[in-house]
Order: C-alpha cells, then sequence, then structure tokens
C-alpha cells in the first residue's frame, strides 16, 4: 500500500513542529525518516499512524483520505523503541494480544489465532522461546516479539519510532539485517524512525532527511551520499573534513596552507567538504595541494584504523579523521605527534554565502592519468 502525504502542517502551542510538507512512499517501500532530535521525524510518523491529527493537509493510503480515519481503522503496525510488551504474558500471549481484544465479529478462531502466532514466532526465530516472560529475554528478544505483534495484525504499513535505539551496536546491526530481510520476505510497506546515519543508509530504500519540521533532501542512500543537497545534509552523514579559504589565482587558500583546483576548474571561496576516504596522507606536499597536519590520536576500528589530525599551521575548527588500511597502518606504524600532508582525490565545494547545491570536484591522483584503486598507499611513506 503506497501512502502519500499532501500538504502536512502539526504545531504545539507556538511550535511549528511540522512545516507544510509533501511525501510520497510507494508500496512496498522501506523509507527511513532520519533527522536530529526536534526535526520532526517522529511527529511525522505518528500523523501517518493517526496517533497526532494534522493541522492541515492530507494522509492518503493507497489514494484512500484516511486523515480523519481513527487510528485502529488504519491497520497500521506500531513498534516502539520500548518494546511496550506486556511482563505478566509469555511471548505468544504478548503477539496475540491484539487478535485477542478484537470486536467479535473481527477476531479470528483460537485455532486461527494460534497458527498465526506460530508462523509469526518462525519468521522471528523465536518460536523455542513463546512459552517464556518478556523478563527473561534479551534486548534483541523483546524487539523480535515487539516486531511479531504489530505484524499479527497483518498491518498494511509497518511503522517504527527508533526501533533499535535501546540496543548495542551489535544486536542493532544484526536486528537491522534481519528487518530488512523480513521487509523483502512480506512485502509491506514500512517507515522507520531513526537519528543513526549507518542504519537509515543501510537499511532504507530511501532515505527522507529532515530539519526543524520540513524535507532537506529525499533520494537512495547512495545519491544522498555522494549527491548532498545542502550544507546540513552533508554535514548530518557522518565524519567530514573541512577546509576554509580563500580564492587566490587558481588556489584555495588558508594562510600557507592551500589546495589547488582541478584544471579548468575556476577557483571560488569557501569551505571545501572530504570525506575521510577522499583524501591521501603522503610525506611531502604536492603539486596539488598543501595541507600540513599532526597526528593527534590512532583508534583501531574493525577493519581500519581511524587517525585523528590536527590542522598544523592552519585553522580547523574540527580535528580531521582519516582511514587507513591495517596493511598500511603496520608498513607506516604512525605516532602521536607525526606530520603528514593531505592530498584530495575528491571533495564539495560550498561557494562562500551559499548553502545549497555544493560544487563536486575531483583531482586525479598525483603522477596518475587514471584514478588509483589504492588512494591511500602513499600514506607508509609519512614520518
Amino acid at each position: 500500500m503506497s501512502i502519500q502525504i499532501q500538504n502536512v502542517s502539526k504545531t504545539f502551542g507556538s511550535f511549528q513542529a511540522i512545516k507544510p510538507l509533501d511525501l510520497t512512499i510507494n508500496e512496498g517501500e522501506m523509507v527511513g525518516l532520519l533527522g536530529p532530535s526536534g526535526s520532526g521525524k517522529t511527529t511525522l510518523l505518528r500523523i501517518i499512524a493517526g496517533l497526532e491529527t494534522t493541522d492541515s493537509g492530507k494522509i492518503l493510503f493507497s489514494d484512500k483520505d484516511v486523515t480523519r480515519l481513527h487510528v485502529r481503522d488504519r491497520k497500521v503496525g506500531f513498534v516502539f523503541q520500548h518494546y511496550a510488551l506486556f511482563r505478566h504474558m509469555t511471548v505468544a500471549e504478548n503477539i496475540a494480544f491484539g487478535l485477542d481484544v478484537l470486536p467479535r465479529d473481527e477476531r479470528p478462531s483460537k485455532a486461527e489465532i494460534k497458527q498465526r502466532v506460530a508462523e509469526l514466532l518462525e519468521k522471528v526465530q523465536l518460536g523455542h522461546l513463546a512459552g517464556r516472560y518478556p523478563g527473561q529475554l534479551s534486548g534483541g528478544q523483546k524487539q523480535r516479539v515487539a516486531l511479531a505483534r504489530a505484524l499479527a495484525m497483518q498491518p498494511r504499513v509497518l511503522l517504527l519510532d527508533e526501533p533499535f535505539g535501546a540496543l548495542d551496536a551489535k544486536v542493532r546491526k544484526e536486528l537491522r539485517r534481519w528487518l530488512r530481510n523480513l521487509h523483502d520476505d512480506l512485502g509491506f510497506t514500512s517507515v522507520f524512525v531513526t537519528h543513526d546515519q549507518e542504519e537509515a543508509l543501510e537499511v532504507s530504500d530511501r532515505v527522507v532527511v529532515m530539519s526543524q519540521g520540513q524535507i532537506e533532501q529525499q533520494a537512495t542512500p547512495q545519491d544522498l551520499y555522494h549527491q548532498p543537497a545542502s550544507r546540513f545534509v552533508y554535514d548530518f552523514l557522518g565524519q567530514v573534513n573541512v577546509f576554509q579559504g580563500e580564492a587566490k589565482g587558481q588556489r584555495l587558500q588558508q594562510g600557507k596552507a592551500w589546495v589547488a583546483f582541478p584544471v579548468g576548474q575556476a577557483a571560488e571561496a569557501g569551505q571545501l567538504y572530504l570525506r575521510s576516504h577522499e583524501l591521501t596522507l603522503q610525506e611531502l606536499p604536492s603539486d596539488q595541494a598543501n595541507l600540513p597536519l599532526v597526528v593527534k590520536a590512532i583508534n583501531l576500528i574493525g577493519a581500519e584504523v581511524r587517525l585523528e589530525l590536527e590542522a598544523d599551521g592552519w585553522q580547523s575548527d574540527e580535528p580531521w579523521e582519516v582511514a587507513i588500511s591495517h596493511t598500511q597502518y603496520n608498513a607506516w606504524q604512525p605516532q602521536r605527534g607525526d606530520q603528514c600532508y593531505a592530498v584530495p582525490l575528491a571533495a564539495q565545494l560550498f561557494v562562500a554565502g551559499q548553502d545549497q547545491q555544493p560544487r563536486p570536484l575531483r583531482w586525479l591522483p598525483t603522477g596518475q592519468r587514471q584514478p588509483t584503486s589504492e588512494p591511500l598507499k602513499l600514506a607508509a611513506n609519512c614520518h
């Protein structure tokens, strides 16, 4: 079932939680609402569910206006962050609860309820725990029970509000992969709220980035990451390194530090945004850039080593972060206080005075005619 949000707005007293906005969610799509606290994402989710009313606009489910339809009549499944399970009921009883309390003329038979619960327990891989109580379950198991309870009502839409927010990182990763597979298996339309960028990019078919009650950008995870529409979106999607300077000749310059614009590209003053994988580190400055950095911290995280670096002789509001492989780390053996020079491979330029539509820049690696498949190999020469 598709969802159409047309010119919807919502205020609480003098605070405008949702500014008039439009959004279409296609049938069978999984959409992530991503944004910081207070961006309006949870309010929008609750409006879709019918838990909040709109000040203006319409909500349509497959072209049917449900704006004034009561939440119980929308056939929407809602999963909360903190499970909301009944502690005195077993896992099976929790899943069956919504079916058991339906009006008699709508309620399935006891045999049908039992069969549906058994099928859902297998779907969520908890068949062996049907007789346990919530207090005997782990956090991840409780969240699966909450999902099964929502699915027991055979909803046309599944809505999830920070579904994995209370879980540790490993369990979160396992459960979001499981949810994505379940979504693909059952084919329902789902919308979930999160402030976790990695979660939104990994699970969603499309990500809707919200800020101050409005939509900043909506796109596939790939397009959102590689083509951010504004400074806010770029800043919100993970760690970014920023170099600010004035246009001098064919360079963006700040004091003695500078970056040469790619050949054929006009120089403009502004801020250069570079993600950690969009630059290399090397022993000396190149004809492409002079960006001296000093190693301040070294963090071995999973498959990569993240270096935290401080601008040396120029100003940066935040430390820079660069990821290198363990092979490069072992060859280089960096220490705190070591100096290196950053060389950009790709970046987005936000021209001074403009926050929208950054200008993409791309350089060929030094001495290469085509982009190298090993952009960080020079890091081993830093000292």
